[in-house]
């Protein structure tokens, strides 16, 4: 971090009490270092209506009065370097408030925490690992996100595996630098997602009610062990996204609350600061010493664990000040409107300053409303996000999955609704732990039908997904089908794939998915542009069929998608299509390796020259039952002349009359 770790300048004074001191994890909470030569480490804290503050811990036996820390600004700032503290040494603050209360703080900037049920915190350096990751940083400079694949797998670090199923005890970062980071790259994903990541207080909180924001929770090992995972990651070509909550904390007493015995995190306006849904507070966002708490956070993990991105939790509960207050007497913001001002503010800067020092971080915003501009530019009106979970896309589509399919016909819009808006922002696809928990049930039991139906309706819902515009994301345990919703306090049903064919075959299934996007950037390409789009026939309701077109940069990139959500088979499904000339299937979630019943054309079709669905040309192909089929031209016929007469298309075409003609009359 540098030489003069831990010891403030005037003007970095000045600009964490303006809210722009956006490394500010360099000079509070403590680090070791040296003062003429001597080692120890320094304390700092602000805590700027306390009487006064102390430094407990074990270099002191605890004991109060033994390092009193000095008030170095006005404005709260309190310090002091303590010659006999050591790296690995737990503390605490204790801090007299105004009326004479003794508190006793963890520290708002620890680096490192007391495994739980314990609250201290611990002094670490995070200085001195050897970073490996040259290549992938350059490779992030080379293209856009927007331009690439993006398949993120949503991983809860406590239950993707345990060291025995029925243990409690939790992997550690090294087992999963050796295990998660492999299957990953296996399973064809970019990205994983980790939750949770800040210290936290209660497991089954998922880290959304978190303590220590700038602590690597010490549930799984040491901050260098997960750096570990990270570099691992990288040298592999796996990106890694953290779960960041900036929205609320928890009223832990060793927490932020009332920190100094008044509010200093949280709105001192209770009725702004309680979230009344989750029993949380709400962050200051007006306060310029929160901004750069939490501005500072952000950059830390991007800085010091080399996080490639930050999903934003609940940036609903941040835009609104009555979020989850329906019972009660409607906060306004001096406009007269709902709209929290000061979080607005808030997340501009915070996106304006990350993309300043990291151009090519992913800040995801995982918002719920309609909110316009969420990934527009700051200067152009916008949050200032890139991408936005699509929670309309996911509400509308498990909506749509659930209902028997004899229904779907009455509800088609659920399906091709998304696309009316699927532009208006860069999205990501999102089936996330959040639909398959409390009571929701897992995916595949959402789906309707008998145990073959199920399957057969979560591959063509997987599919699809791989098929809409947007970035795509899946929760651990729903790429081979888990039965069970996610239980938290237990591993995913990994004994699924011992034995359970079904399972099995789903999971080789969304494998070869993953791999089928990967490789065509038609996929992906143009995700964020309605160029990379084209409808062939969304309005076949009665028969629950939508089909699409999805471009790449290169015309020989178009991929075509077919999918049909019912169970019954389309042995003879005209479709039209753009080019003359022989297509093949070059996916089917059909196939009987994936589990399905083996429908659809093994051979090449070729295209006859007959207008449909507003192309030039059509073709005839099976639809096997609730699948989802890609096709692509393989070989187009290149026309020597075009000219329109009458009406008809007259295409004098080498080898293409005879080739039609015997289609049409079912000859080989």
């Amino acid at each position: 971090m540098g030489a003069n770790i831990g010891i403030p300048s005037s003007e970095d004074l000045f600009l964490l009490h303006e809210g722009s001191l956006f490394h500010s994890y360099r000079i509070l909470g403590a680090h070791v270092s040296k003062v003429k030569e001597q080692e120890g480490v320094r304390f700092a804290v602000w805590a700027p209506h306390a009487r006064n503050v102390h430094v407990l811990g074990d270099f002191n036996e605890w004991q109060s009065g033994e390092h009193p820390m000095n008030k170095v600004s006005t404005l709260g700032l309190w310090m002091v370097f303590i010659p006999v503290a050591r790296e690995g040494d737990y503390y605490k603050f204790e801090i007299q408030s105004q009326s004479g209360q003794i508190l006793l703080k963890a520290d708002p900037y620890a680096f490192y925490s007391e495994l739980r049920p314990g609250t201290a915190s611990r002094v670490v350096d995070l200085d001195g690992y050897a970073w490996q990751d040259e290549a992938w940083q350059q490779k992030k400079q080379e293209a856009s996100s927007y331009n690439k694949p993006l398949s993120i797998y949503e991983v809860h670090m406590g239950t993707w595996r345990k060291k025995d199923r029925n243990s409690e005890e939790m992997y550690t970062y090294e087992q999963l630098t050796t295990e998660l980071v492999d299957y990953a790259v296996e399973m064809g994903y970019t990205h994983i997602e980790v939750m949770p990541l800040a210290e936290h207080p209660f497991d089954r909180s998922w880290g959304y009610q978190a303590t220590g924001y700038y602590s690597v929770t010490s549930r799984h090992g040491e901050p260098k062990d997960f750096m570990r995972f990270v570099d691992t990651c990288h040298q592999k070509g796996i990106g890694v996204i953290m779960d960041w909550v900036p929205g609320h904390f928890c009223k832990d007493s060793h927490g932020l609350r009332m920190f100094d015995g008044k509010p200093l995190y949280e709105y001192e306006d209770p009725r702004k600061a309680e979230k009344l849904e989750w029993g949380t507070l709400t962050f200051d966002f007006g306060r310029p010493e929160v901004q750069s708490f939490l501005i500072s956070n952000a950059v830390f993990w991007m800085d010091m664990y080399h996080m490639d991105g930050i999903r934003v939790d609940a940036v609903a509960s941040m835009l609104h000040l009555n979020f989850g207050r329906w019972d009660e007497a409607p906060i306004k913001n001096k406009y007269g409107g709902d709209e929290n001002l000061e979080a607005i503010d808030f997340i501009r800067k915070l996106n304006k300053v990350i993309f300043e020092y990291f151009p090519h971080a992913l800040m995801m915003a995982e918002d719920s409303t309609d909110w316009p501009l969420v990934t527009a530019p700051v200067h152009e009106g916008g949050l200032g996000f890139n991408y936005k979970w699509n929670m309309g896309w996911m509400n509308d589509m498990l909506k749509y999955m659930k209902m028997d399919p004899i229904h779907r016909r009455y509800h088609h819009k659920l399906i091709t609704f998304s696309f009316m808006y699927a532009w208006s922002e860069n999205y990501v696809l999102p089936l996330s732990h959040d639909e398959v928990v409390h009571g929701k049930r897992s995916l595949l039991n959402k789906m309707p039908g008998d145990y073959w139906q199920k399957f057969a309706n979560l591959r063509v819902l997987y599919g699809y997904m791989s098929g809409h515009p947007g970035k795509k994301l899946l929760f651990m345990g729903s790429e081979f089908g888990q039965f069970d919703e996610w239980k938290d306090l237990e591993e995913v049903d990994w004994f699924l794939l011992d034995g359970y064919e079904k399972h099995e075959q789903m999971h080789r299934y969304v494998k070869a998915l993953n791999q089928f996007y990967l490789k065509e950037p038609a996929l992906w390409q143009l995700d964020h542009s309605p160029d990379g789009f084209s409808w062939i026939n969304p309005h076949d309701e009665t028969q629950s069929v939508v089909t699409f077109l999805r471009k790449g940069e290169s015309p020989e990139d178009e991929l075509i998608l077919v999918c049909n959500f019912t169970p019954v088979v389309h042995p003879d499904y005209r479709i039209g299509v753009p080019k003359h000339g022989v297509y093949e299937i070059v996916f089917n979630s059909d196939n009987q390796e994936f589990g399905g019943s083996g429908q659809g054309n093994s051979l090449p079709i070729t295209s006859v020259i007959s207008p449909m669905h507003g192309q030039a040309y059509s073709l005839a192909l099976c639809i096997p039952p609730l699948a989802a089929v890609y096709i692509k031209c393989v070989s187009e016929f290149q026309a020597e002349n075009n000219e329109v007469e009458g009406g008809n298309q007259i295409c004098a075409v080498k080898n293409v009359l005879l080739c039609s003609s015997l289609e049409e009359k079912g000859e080989d």
